[in-house]
């Protein structure tokens, strides 16, 4: 009898654990019978494909397992082309940075790992702080629909120019052939590029604080109450820290 009342227990509370998924949540998650996964290759930190890894794919791969459904990369190039998806049925889940515009057609997990948003100038600029950034005449390359680009655009720049580019890597190749002002990106993938381009330079500082989270089309609530508790747990567990190990990325931190 106990073993029966503990069983409906985790069955109806939805308790994140390797062994009891219930059917329902596992519908509301992959309702093809796959989870598919969006992955932005153009956020280094969390996903790599040179080898295939990261920690959201990481991340993805266990979900699909404790679901117990084959699992199906969605690769993309830019945070903006996923979060454009979330109403279209291309994916099941994603993980992309929390932010209020994007929360109108997605729900969100609590964060699991914190990263900066950090500006890369010119070796020669007179720009020598974040806040020098935002002047005349100063045009800011960025990836369209990122979370910078959403932050920087709801009237944090109110002088400089941004200058939108259709991913990471595009945005940072457009700053140097164009000789803009600044690049605003995530800063490990600025750090890396302008250690093998000497004729650049990072600001010191952060603009912002990027939570990225893992995320779902809104209007299923069993799979978002399942990803809130599955986060949880894989961030207290230690999983999300040595997936970053795994993976090289020593810089960036576990969402508290």
């Amino acid at each position: 009898m106990k073993r029966a009342w503990l069983i409906a227990v985790l069955f109806l509370a939805g308790c994140v654990t390797p062994d009891v998924v219930p059917t329902e949540t596992v519908r509301d998650l992959a309702p093809s019978g796959r989870l598919r996964a969006a992955i932005n290759f153009g956020n280094t930190v969390l996903a790599q494909k040179e080898p295939l890894g990261g920690v959201s794919i990481d991340l993805a791969r266990e979900l699909a397992r404790r679901l117990g459904v084959p699992i199906e990369l969605v690769a993309y190039d830019a945070a903006g082309k996923v979060t454009a998806d979330a109403t279209r049925g291309a994916w099941d889940i994603a993980f992309v940075a929390r932010d209020p515009d994007r929360a109108k057609d997605i729900e969100f997990t609590e964060p699991y790992v914190i990263i900066e948003g950090a500006y890369m100038v010119p070796a020669s600029s007179p720009l020598q702080k974040v806040e020098d950034v935002d002047r005349e005449g100063v045009r800011i390359a960025v990836s369209r629909g990122s979370a910078y680009d959403l932050f920087l655009s709801r009237g944090v720049i109110k002088r400089a120019t941004l200058v939108r580019a259709p991913s990471p890597p595009a945005s940072i190749e457009q700053f140097a052939k164009e000789r803009l002002e600044a690049a605003a990106g995530v800063r490990q993938p600025l750090v890396d590029y302008a250690k093998a381009h000497p004729e650049f330079r990072v600001l010191p500082g952060r603009f912002m604080v990027i939570e990225q989270a893992m995320a779902l089309p809104r209007g299923r609530p069993l799979a978002a109450r399942y990803l809130r508790e599955f986060i949880d747990e894989l961030k207290a567990s230690g999983f999300v820290a040595a997936s970053l190990e795994r993976s090289g990325q020593k810089d960036a931190a576990v969402a508290p």
